[in-house]
């Protein structure tokens, strides 16, 4: 017990880079739970918390997409043991509102909760100063100090980056496909943007039985990698209008369109991409201030469609990650193929720079620290 020295990937200047330095981890307290990370996938989030800032206090300990083995619990936590394999999630929730007790834990307002009282010694330090450890997480470092509601038990046969990976990609884009859109069989879907997450919807519409799974992207070698998760058809939008192609290798437009990037523009195509009646999600993260210009009456009300906001897939982690595990241990969810490369933490801004890149980078995962 006490305090651990432990490495750790920091931000400091918000120019998308990261330090390796050495920070203090505490141990936990009531219901908080000490994980040894073995595991932590690269989202384009954080490139994106890295290289913005938001107002957030510096120094920043982002990664939140990790898996590990438990090392510590507090005296109040009932459901974890050490030794347990598990994952964590950025979905912080308190348990008791409204939200949470109506199975929504993902709209859940006291996420605050779960973090320790003001006043109370911090959670991770760094020369005596606390550390802003993003969402209750922090997961790019040797440990992390979480709260329980944050970590999901795992069978030990699942592949520790693997498990990472559903921690975030598989949550954000299966449970669009499955919690939120729930396609149905024989419907058609696109999905704009087929990185880790846009990959993940593109497999559980399959699973679903949808009939047209449509990708588009900018890069080839993108939609090649699509094509193997389950993707009937692709649409290259840097040589062809990425609208009027997949109203037309859809008939008229999908019943489901889910954007995965986090632009004005391919958020208005996707909408426009829908039929009479059809659903648009909004997945992909925008830059603050970010406006839609809708024509309201050609875009919306004159087709019936519906504009949905979507938040890590409306995901009930521990609901859901047991359904993605049995999935993915019987084949039909390839999370392998989503793991590109294994990186160590003195990797990391290669690895963000691969992913900044554009190419056809599943996900990378540092699985050495």
């Amino acid at each position: 017990m006490g305090r651990h020295n432990v490495r750790a990937a920091m931000v400091r200047d918000f120019d998308g880079t990261f330090a390796i330095e050495e920070i203090e981890v505490d141990s936990p307290l009531g219901a908080e739970v000490l994980v040894e990370v073995r595991a932590a996938g690269l989202c384009h989030s954080d490139l994106h918390l890295a290289s913005t800032n938001m107002g957030i206090p510096a120094p920043v300990l982002l990664g939140h997409e990790i898996s590990g083995v438990v090392r510590e619990v507090g005296d109040r936590v009932s459901d974890l043991t050490v030794g347990d394999h598990v994952l964590a999630t950025l979905i912080q929730y308190c348990g008791r509102c409204a939200d949470c007790l109506s199975g929504a834990g993902h709209r859940c307002k006291e996420g605050a909760q779960t973090l320790r009282a003001a006043g109370a010694a911090a959670r991770i330090e760094q020369d005596g100063s606390a550390v802003t450890q993003m969402f209750g997480l922090g997961g790019f470092a040797e440990l992390v100090l979480v709260h329980e509601n944050q970590v999901v038990k795992i069978p030990r046969e699942i592949p520790f980056a693997q498990a990472a990976v559903m921690a975030c990609s598989t949550l954000t884009g299966a449970g669009a496909v499955f919690n939120c859109a729930k396609v149905a069989p024989g419907e058609n879907v696109v999905i704009l943007g087929a990185g880790g997450v846009g990959l993940n919807a593109i497999n559980a519409a399959r699973i679903a039985g949808a009939n047209r799974i449509i990708a588009v992207d900018l890069a080839e070698d993108k939609l090649r990698l699509a094509r193997r998760f389950g993707a009937t058809h692709t649409v290259n939008a840097s040589d062809q209008d990425p609208v009027e192609a997949v109203r037309e290798i859809s008939g008229g437009g999908v019943q489901h369109a889910f954007e995965m990037i986090g632009f004005p523009a391919t958020s208005l195509q996707a909408l426009r991409m829908t039929r009479t009646g059809g659903h648009a999600y909004l997945i992909g993260l925008h830059r603050p201030g970010s406006m839609l210009e809708l024509d309201v009456m050609a875009d919306v009300i004159g087709p019936q469609r519906v504009l949905h906001g979507l938040y890590m897939g409306s995901s009930a982690p521990r609901r859901d990650v047991p359904r993605y595990v049995d999935q993915y241990l019987s084949g039909a969810l390839d999370l392998d193929a989503l793991v590109a490369n294994e990186l160590s933490l003195d990797q990391i801004n290669d690895g963000f720079a691969a992913m900044a890149s554009g190419g056809g980078v599943a996900r990378g995962v540092i699985t050495s620290f």
